[in-house]
C-alpha cells in the first residue's frame, strides 16, 4: 500500500512538474520539457540545464534587420548606460549629468503641459469629479464645460472604451472645424483618421502604398528616420532627394525630377513624395511659392503627397509662416479629383509636447472610395487609437478662445514656450557657428539644429580604424567626455562626404549654457587632438 501511494505521488508530482515547466516553456520559449524529462524525473531533483536555443536572428525577416532608428540608437543606449553608472557611482565620470539633446521629447526635459489640456483630460477620465462641488474651485469653468461636451460625444461617456476605428465622430468634427479655421477651406471629418501619434499613420500609408521592393517613395535627405525605417520594414525602396544645405536646406523641384527619372530608369515605381515641413532634422520652413511648385510636381507626375506637418506650431522667424499643403493645393484650385494628399499632425510636438499621450491624426483627401475602404480596414485592424490622445488632438485644434476663462493663462503658457524655444534655438545656433569647422543653418522652425562639421583627416582615419562613421565617432567622443547626447547625421542621411549631427533645442533654458560650454571645450580639445 505504501509503495503504491509513493508511486502515485511520484507520478502526480512528475505530471505537475511537467505541466508547470511546459507552461514556463510557453512563457519563456524554452524547449518542451517532455523532451528533457524521463519517467524517473521529479521536482525533487532539478532537470538538467536546457540545451542552448538556436539563435533567433537568422529567422528574422530581412526588412526588420535593415530597419534602423538613429534617434534611439547606439548613442542613446550608451547614454543610458552612463546614466546608470552615474546613479550607482556618483562622481565616477567627468560630468555630473546626462544632457539629452537627441529626441523631440519636450516634457522629459522639463517642459510643463498646458494646464487647460490637462484639466479637460482629468475631468474626462474621471467624470465623477464633475458632480462634486469642489470641481468649481479646482477647475476653470471652460475646462468643465469642454469636458461635458466631449463626454457627451463618447459612447457610454467612457474613455476606457473602444471608439470608432477612425476616432470619435464628435472629436473628428472638432478637428475638422479647426483645420477649416486654419486653412480657410472646408474639411470633412470623414477624411480624418485619429491615430496614436503621427507614426502609426505613416506606417498605415506605407502598408497601403508598398507592395514590393519595386515600389518607391521620394524622401528628403536628411530625413526623419521614421520614413527610412518604415519603408524598409514594409519592403519598399527609399528614393532620396537631397535638400540644398547652401540655400538653407531648400527643396528644389529640379532635384525631385532628377531623382524621379533615375528611379524610374531602374524599374522602380515611385508612388509618393514625402515632404517634412517644418523640417526634421533640418529646421527649415518652406516658402508658399516653393510649396506650390511641389504640389504642381505631384499633380503632373501622379504622386501621392505625404505631408508631415507635425511642427506646424513651431515657427520662430517672423519672415516665415506655416501653410498646410492642403491649403496651398486648394488655393491653386486643386480638389479631390486632382491630387491625393495625406497630412500628418501630432500632439507630441508644437508647444504642447504631449509625446506620451500618443495622439495624432491624418487627413486623407483625393483617394477613391475603393482605396478609402482599404485605409479604413487598416485602421480597423488596430481597433482604434487611445481615447486620451483623441481628446488631446481635438483640444490642440480647438484651444480656448478669446472670452474663455482659460484663454489668458493658455496664451501665456503657449507664448512662453514658443518664445523660449526661439531663444534656445538662437543661442545654440550662435554657439555652433563660433566653433572651428562647424557651419549651421538657422532653425526657422521645428525643434532641431543640424550643424555640419568638417572633421580633420586624422579624425576620419581614427573613425575608420574604429570601424565606425566619422560623425558617430565624434558624437560618441562628445558623449563620453561631456554627457551631451546628440545624434550623428548618418542616422538621417546626408550628402556623401559631409558630416553632421542633430541637436534638439529642447533642454530648458537654464541647461543651455552648460551644453554650450561643454560642447565648446570638447570641440576645441577634439580638433587639437586630430589637427592635421
Amino acid at each position: 500500500m505504501r509503495r503504491s501511494v509513493i508511486g502515485g505521488a511520484k507520478r502526480t508530482t512528475t505530471t505537475t512538474c511537467l505541466f508547470l515547466l511546459n507552461h514556463a516553456h510557453h512563457r519563456s520559449l524554452l524547449p518542451p520539457l517532455h523532451h528533457r524529462l524521463d519517467s524517473s524525473s521529479s521536482c525533487d531533483s532539478p532537470p538538467p540545464p536546457p540545451p542552448l536555443l538556436p539563435p533567433l536572428l537568422p529567422t528574422c525577416r530581412t526588412p526588420v534587420l535593415k530597419c534602423e532608428y538613429a534617434v534611439r540608437g547606439e548613442i542613446v543606449i550608451l547614454a543610458q548606460r552612463l546614466q546608470e553608472e552615474l546613479k550607482a557611482k556618483p562622481g565616477s565620470l567627468p560630468f555630473d549629468e546626462i544632457l539629452y539633446c537627441n529626441i523631440g521629447n519636450p516634457q522629459s526635459l522639463g517642459q510643463l503641459p498646458i494646464t487647460f489640456f490637462r484639466e479637460v483630460l482629468a475631468l474626462c477620465d474621471h467624470p465623477a469629479i464633475l458632480d462634486k462641488a469642489e470641481a468649481q474651485g479646482l477647475f476653470s469653468a471652460d475646462s468643465i464645460k469642454r469636458a461635458w461636451q466631449i463626454l457627451d460625444q463618447i459612447p457610454g461617456r467612457a474613455t476606457g472604451a473602444y471608439s470608432h476605428s477612425q476616432g470619435i465622430k464628435g472629436l473628428r468634427d472638432t478637428i475638422a472645424a479647426g483645420i477649416e479655421a486654419r486653412d480657410g477651406f472646408p474639411a470633412n471629418p470623414n477624411d480624418l483618421f485619429l491615430t496614436d501619434g503621427a507614426s502609426p499613420a505613416v506606417h498605415m500609408m506605407m502598408q497601403l502604398l508598398i507592395g514590393s521592393e519595386k515600389d518607391g517613395l521620394l524622401c528628403p535627405i536628411p530625413q526623419y528616420p521614421l520614413y527610412s525605417a518604415s519603408i524598409a520594414l514594409h519592403g519598399g525602396s527609399l528614393v532620396p532627394y537631397y535638400l540644398d544645405e547652401e540655400t538653407g536646406w531648400g527643396l528644389e523641384v529640379s532635384e525631385l525630377k532628377k531623382q524621379l527619372k533615375e528611379a524610374r530608369s531602374k524599374g522602380i515605381t515611385v508612388k509618393a513624395l514625402v515632404v517634412i515641413n517644418p523640417g526634421n532634422p533640418t529646421g527649415q520652413v518652406l516658402a508658399e511659392e516653393n510649396q506650390r511648385a511641389i504640389v504642381e510636381f505631384c499633380k503632373q507626375e501622379g504622386l501621392v503627397l505625404l505631408a508631415d506637418e507635425v511642427y506646424q506650431e513651431n515657427v520662430y522667424v517672423p519672415e516665415k509662416k506655416f501653410h498646410s499643403f492642403k491649403k496651398v493645393a486648394r488655393s491653386m484650385g486643386y480638389g479631390d479629383n486632382d491630387l491625393c494628399l495625406v497630412s500628418f499632425q501630432s500632439v507630441s510636438k508644437g508647444y504642447h509636447g504631449e509625446c506620451g499621450k500618443r495622439g495624432g491624426y491624418m487627413e486623407v483627401t483625393g483617394f477613391s472610395p475603393e482605396v478609402r475602404e482599404q485605409i479604413y480596414k487598416l485602421a480597423s485592424v488596430n481597433l482604434c487609437s487611445n481615447i486620451s490622445g483623441q481628446i488631446l488632438a481635438s483640444l490642440v485644434m480647438s484651444p480656448p478662445k478669446v472670452g474663455d476663462e482659460s484663454y489668458e493663462s493658455y496664451s501665456a503658457e503657449k507664448d512662453g514656450i514658443l518664445k523660449s524655444l526661439a531663444r534656445r534655438a538662437k543661442t545654440l545656433e550662435d554657439a555652433f557657428k563660433s566653433l572651428e569647422g562647424i557651419t549651421c543653418n538657422k532653425a526657422e522652425g521645428a525643434m532641431y539644429l543640424f550643424p555640419r562639421i568638417k572633421l580633420p583627416e586624422k579624425a576620419i582615419k581614427a573613425a575608420e580604424a574604429a570601424k565606425t562613421a566619422p560623425d558617430l565617432f565624434y558624437c560618441r567622443r562628445l558623449l563620453n567626455a561631456t554627457g551631451v547626447v546628440v545624434v550623428p547625421g548618418s542616422g538621417f542621411g546626408q550628402v556623401p562626404g559631409t558630416w553632421h549631427f542633430r541637436c534638439t533645442i529642447l533642454p530648458q533654458e537654464d541647461k543651455i549654457p552648460a551644453i554650450v560650454s561643454r560642447l565648446t571645450a570638447f570641440h576645441k580639445s577634439f580638433m587639437d587632438e586630430y589637427r592635421n
